[in-house]
């Protein structure tokens, strides 16, 4: 939606604008009201299966009661935000955001435990908050959306013709990038489940390294996202080739400085790990001080890669990018893993190692196409 978004307010042209937003929102629409499907159909069973006892299977399906509101919240939230940001009014999401974090967390509070003589809901508060938070974030993104975009509604016509088409091409645009983070997520637990089968020490640096590494890792993918955006506009504008590799090496050199600083918060991580993990044995400690060396190079193939894949995507290069992903992880980081865990029994680094080997595979694949140069005669669209 975000990349769409971008693409169509590059092109200047309302109708695209309006086709781009109003396809994206059935979209999102759509796959919430399928996953609340699912949950409807499924969710008592599996609740009752997994639940210890009677009170917690009653506590969880309250929760989810009402956590149904936030997912469809989300889903329209999440769509206006993508919108806001491909059209260049990225201080709208993150406004919306600081409006419903505290929202959420003193709604939250009070809710579950009953303070100012409202009721104690306990678990199902929790939802309760989150639902509120969604629904000011929902309500902020569109009272913002009306006085900005108000003719917008009033453009006749669809980008393909009629909105069937219309819907369709947006589908087709997005369902590869959606498959490559499904695919990505897969692979992550996949991996996960193989981490189980090290030694104690071994699987709890690995376990506490992850969190580090999608943290971290968010400054780069932010910066590569925010690239695509602006390639996207480019694009849809028009702008010769010379404009696209001025502002691509300007973003490309920023990159390497976000990595960089990813970099540092890894050395960090594994230098400080005495203090930010006291009661970890000396040997897990030692585990994740010899992490290092792989994450001080990790953030910089991975950076760079992130700039390609994500350059390609604003080009409509959708479906290369995802053989790119899906295959390196099906082909090589999950039977690899698969490899030196449970058959060669290497040391955890070597595990973590395969990380950046998976990085330093995809660089030649995604650089050759984007310096081949045919992402910048893209025809935006179509």
């Amino acid at each position: 939606m975000q990349i769409r978004a971008a693409q169509a307010f590059g092109t200047g042209d309302p109708v695209f604008v309006k086709s781009a937003l109003l396809s994206g929102l059935v979209v999102s629409l759509v796959i919430g009201l399928l996953g609340l499907g699912v949950i409807s159909i499924f969710g008592e069973a599996l609740i009752g299966s997994m639940a210890p006892s009677d009170e917690v299977a009653r506590l969880a399906r309250d929760y989810l009661a009402v956590f149904s509101l936030v997912i469809l919240g989300e889903a329209i939230g999440q769509c206006l935000s993508s919108c806001f940001n491909g059209c260049g009014r990225t201080t709208l999401p993150l406004y919306s955001f600081c409006l419903s974090l505290p929202i959420n967390v003193i709604a939250s509070v009070v809710l579950i435990h009953g303070h100012f003589g409202l009721p104690a809901f306990g678990v199902a508060g929790a939802a309760m908050g989150s639902a509120l938070a969604v629904a000011v974030q929902v309500g902020f993104l569109g009272w913002r959306l009306l006085p900005l975009d108000t003719d917008l509604f009033r453009v006749p016509g669809w980008r393909q013709g009629d909105f069937g088409t219309t819907l369709l091409r947006h589908v087709g645009f997005s369902l590869p990038i959606a498959a490559t983070f499904i695919s990505a997520t897969f692979a992550m637990h996949v991996c996960t489940l193989i981490y189980a089968r090290l030694d104690l020490n071994e699987f709890a640096a690995m376990t506490l390294i992850a969190p580090w590494i999608m943290v971290a890792g968010t400054i780069s993918m932010q910066w590569a996202q925010a690239t695509c955006i602006i390639v996207a506009q480019l694009l849809g504008k028009g702008h010769n080739e010379a404009t696209l590799d001025r502002f691509l090496g300007s973003a490309w050199r920023g990159a390497f400085w976000a990595a960089g600083a990813v970099a540092v918060i890894y050395a960090g991580v594994c230098l400080s790990a005495r203090f930010l993990y006291a009661d970890l044995s000396d040997e897990t400690r030692a585990i994740l001080l010899g992490f290092m060396p792989v994450l001080l190079l990790l953030p910089f193939p991975k950076g760079s890669n992130a700039i390609c894949g994500n350059t390609l995507r604003a080009s409509g290069d959708t479906i290369y990018v995802m053989h790119v992903f899906v295959w390196a992880q099906w082909l090589f980081r999950v039977p690899a893993t698969a490899l030196v865990v449970l058959w060669f029994d290497v040391p955890a680094v070597w595990v973590l190692s395969l990380l950046l080997w998976e990085e330093l595979l995809k660089l030649p694949a995604f650089h050759r196409r984007l310096l081949s140069g045919e992402w910048k005669r893209a025809v935006i669209g179509r």
